[in-house]
């Protein structure tokens, strides 16, 4: 879970999210060359007095300030397309849980079971134990295996909702009479929150998810 002052991204719990990590790191790296590289040139512009009588016009410095540019754009594109196709592989799952929106809880079916649904509501502050936490707690937590696919099918009855938990690299939105399908798989223990990140009406903030 996200802790005070974190400016950067949670820690990674699953592949996923590892992968999400290295290309945010790879992408800011780029843009921090080209930044530092503008700024350098647009420094000198302005503190330069001289002037390079061959630059002022020339088809060569404007073939590779156009060509740069591009191949720079590639090596964004590329590692993008790469991760959405990753992110929509369905894998076999060896469990389907299915999460259903509403103003403002959640409720959850393994689908793979008989009768096993139940529904999750944030734990009030005045019911909240010592070492619980204050808008991320829930009386019913979603319990899943980890090394295991799982498959998430999300869908809400009411309004838009969000179904997310950052550290697994997972967002899908909740619509109604529409089911979204979800991948994702869990590499270590513990407990994994999550909050609905789509404006969902007043009580919007106090639906939040627990993966243990």
């Amino acid at each position: 879970m996200a802790t005070w002052a974190n400016l950067g991204l949670q820690d990674s719990s699953s592949p996923l999210m590892e992968q999400l990590n290295f290309f945010h790191d790879h992408t800011l790296l780029i843009l921090t060359m080209i930044t530092i590289l503008v700024g350098y040139i647009m420094g000198m512009l302005m503190f330069n007095k001289f002037t390079n009588r061959y630059l002022l016009h020339g088809q060569t410095i404007e073939i590779i300030w156009t060509v740069l540019p591009a191949i720079i754009l590639m090596f964004i594109a590329f590692p993008s397309l790469r991760l959405l196709y990753l992110m929509d592989e369905i894998n076999t799952p060896s469990i389907t849980l299915k999460s259903v929106g509403h103003q403002w809880y959640w409720s959850y079916e393994y689908s793979d079971f008989l009768n096993l649904e139940f529904d999750s509501y944030m734990v009030p502050t005045n019911e909240l134990e010592t070492n619980g936490f204050r808008l991320l707690d829930v009386d019913n937590r979603v319990v899943l295996p980890m090394n295991n696919q799982i498959r998430i099918l999300v869908t809400a009855t009411d309004v838009l909702h969000s179904w997310t938990v950052p550290s697994l690299g997972v967002k899908v939105d909740a619509t109604p009479g529409r089911l979204n399908q979800l991948n994702f798989l869990i590499t270590r223990p513990g407990l994994f929150f999550g909050q609905c990140s789509e404006i969902c009406g007043a009580n919007h903030s106090f639906m939040p998810i627990v993966i243990e």
